[in-house]
């Protein structure tokens, strides 16, 4: 009988070797990133690492093909690349949600499009949570790995079952993009180039209020309008420079992301209440969401 050991690698490296048809890598200039080979004609990667640049050069398993950047949406973290010639590979299946200590490996592929991998233990998970962008991410999944060249890769259980996309986070972290909010993105990007997110048309600082008017605001924070964009939603519904914004729709709004949150695609075309602080008192205002600039 074999060692457990190195029935443990064997196991590790055949998930690997299983993986590789899926996944390649994206030439940037001098450097490279990973995809996975989400269709035959679709490769997703991590947006954050892309230039602006529309044609690409990719590089797998089965030789190099040229793809056309089709799609990006900097709140989940995904874009989509249309390859030229169908590849001969698809993802693994999904995994269902691992356990904090569960092993992970993180695969992605060198400058000649050879799988490339690195273990990883799962450092943390948690419900659904809204990026900074106020994308929606269907799961929280921190690993303890570090990332260079394999972000924009697959992220495979134990199994060889794909838990999603590897992207570098804040602080350096490393977190997965959850296959099903990759799914959900992919075909709205290829049809339409970007996701459309709500907008209102501020800038907002968070603010605390004065001891006087927290009676008045029936809270103790909120985010003053230090700009509005000219034209846009907020303006056009009547909304001041130096207003504090209280809450949307009945919930307080008292940082960026809590906003964005708020405002994500469903939203766009809907009434948003914005209540206000303004000389002393509160008032509400109603504003149509509109999408975000390009």
């Amino acid at each position: 009988m074999s060692d457990p050991l190195e029935q443990l690698s064997d196991a590790i490296a055949d998930q690997v070797a299983r993986a590789a048809p899926s996944v390649v890598a994206i030439h940037l200039g001098r450097r490279h990133c990973s995809g996975i080979v989400w269709r035959p004609d679709v490769v997703v990667t991590s947006e954050q690492v892309l230039p602006s640049k529309t044609d690409l050069t990719l590089t797998g398993s089965g030789g190099e093909t040229q793809a056309r950047l089709a799609g990006r949406d900097s709140s989940t973290n995904v874009a989509v690349l249309q390859v030229a010639q169908p590849l001969q590979a698809s993802r693994p299946d999904p995994a269902p949600m691992p356990r904090v200590g569960a092993m992970a490996l993180v695969v992605g592929a060198d400058r000649a499009g050879a799988a490339t991998a690195r273990l990883a233990l799962v450092h943390a998970t948690g419900p659904e949570w809204h990026s900074m962008r106020g994308g929606r991410i269907d799961t929280l999944l921190r690993l303890d790995a570090r990332l260079s060249a394999d972000e924009g890769g697959p992220v495979l259980d134990a199994a060889g079952r794909l838990l999603g996309m590897s992207t570098a986070g804040p602080r350096r972290q490393t977190l997965v993009i959850p296959a099903a909010t990759v799914e959900r993105v992919v075909d709205p990007l290829l049809s339409g180039g970007r996701i459309a997110r709500g907008w209102l048309g501020l800038a907002l600082q968070s603010v605390a209020i004065p001891q006087g008017l927290r009676a008045a605001a029936g809270q103790e924070a909120g985010m003053m309008v230090m700009s509005l964009a000219t034209d846009g939603p907020a303006e056009k519904a009547g909304v001041l420079p130096g207003d504090i914004l209280l809450d949307v729709d009945g919930t307080p709004t008292l940082s960026a992301r809590a906003l964005a949150a708020k405002l994500g695609p469903d939203r766009v075309g809907q009434t948003a209440q914005l209540r206000l602080l303004r000389a002393g008192a509160a008032h509400t205002l109603s504003a149509v969401v509109a999408p975000r600039p390009a």
